[in-house]
């Protein structure tokens, strides 16, 4: 079956967006969604192939008659280079025309732990010779949103960022900016560093959530290593709150901070304010 858009990571939240904004957009058009679990996937107008990321003797051939591919970053830190690798060449192999990249925003210049993988992906696409996009995805506001809840419970809203000002933005922005660009012509061999319209710092964050809330929740900064422990009490396991307290203290030093609004301009309108989803993620503590 020859298809013109395969989406990897079809599952994942950002995977899941993706398809929905391009049922809208070519409602008419079978997109082949690529997925571990692909029997989760019931929608209409999608097909769904078994596609690991580890396993990659069966990528080629789950990229049979595709044109063009999303390729979403894995979620697994420290195999994404190897990972990536596989799929590349496996698109080359099955004649895949472009590939779309979901990098990380200024991994070229980046001081955060994840953009050494995310440069080597950008570098084995251009080994490749296969015509590719690279878009550089700032911080979603979902990865602030999910501490939310806590922060109510606790009354207090913590975190190492400082006055660091973060220009994330919500999921569902660049979703769509990546469907743009698989559905429109013109981007090939385009790095877009994408980003939401308006930064904040942690202490914003937590006066919108006071303010939507009605009750006083201040933001807490505290020293990297006291994050981190913090982050362990509350359950995660020991290298993962030590990954995301090192995000916050790199957000202090301006690692997650772009003022160039290319997102905002490739999706023609402006990206999901910063009270829009401290909106939504009330509504769904509530």
């Amino acid at each position: 079956m020859i298809v013109s858009i395969a989406i990897t990571g079809a599952t994942g939240a950002l995977g899941r967006l993706v398809l929905q904004d391009l049922a809208a957009r070519r409602p008419n058009e079978t997109v082949l969604a690529l997925a571990r679990s692909p029997e989760t996937l019931t929608e209409a107008g999608i097909e769904a192939r078994r596609f690991d990321y580890s396993d990659p003797p069966t990528l080629a051939p789950a990229l049979a008659g595709v044109s063009t591919l999303l390729l979403i970053s894995s979620s697994e830190v420290g195999q994404r280079e190897a990972q990536h690798r596989a799929v590349i060449a496996a698109a080359k192999a099955a004649g895949v025309g472009h590939i779309v990249y979901t990098s990380l925003l200024h991994a070229d210049r980046s001081s955060l732990s994840l953009a050494g993988e995310h440069l080597a992906t950008e570098a084995a696409l251009r080994d490749s010779g296969l015509p590719h996009t690279i878009l550089r995805n700032g911080w979603y506001t979902e990865n602030y949103m999910a501490s939310v809840p806590p922060a109510l419970a606790h009354g207090a809203f913590i975190g190492s960022a400082g006055e660091g000002r973060i220009s994330s933005a919500a999921r569902r922005d660049y979703a769509e900016a990546a469907a743009v660009v698989l559905t429109e012509s013109g981007h090939q061999g385009k790095v877009y560093e994408l980003a939401g319209d308006e930064a904040y710092t942690l202490s914003d964050l937590a006066a919108e959530l006071s303010r939507q809330s009605g009750r006083s929740i201040p933001y807490i900064d505290m020293p990297e290593a006291d994050y981190a422990g913090a982050l362990t009490g509350a359950g995660l396991p020991a290298a993962m709150a030590e990954a995301f307290a090192s995000y916050d203290a790199k957000a202090a030093e301006g690692a997650l901070f772009d003022d160039g609004r290319a997102l905002s301009r490739l999706i023609g309108r402006p990206t999901t304010p910063l009270s829009a989803s401290v909106a939504e993620s009330l509504r769904q503590a509530a």
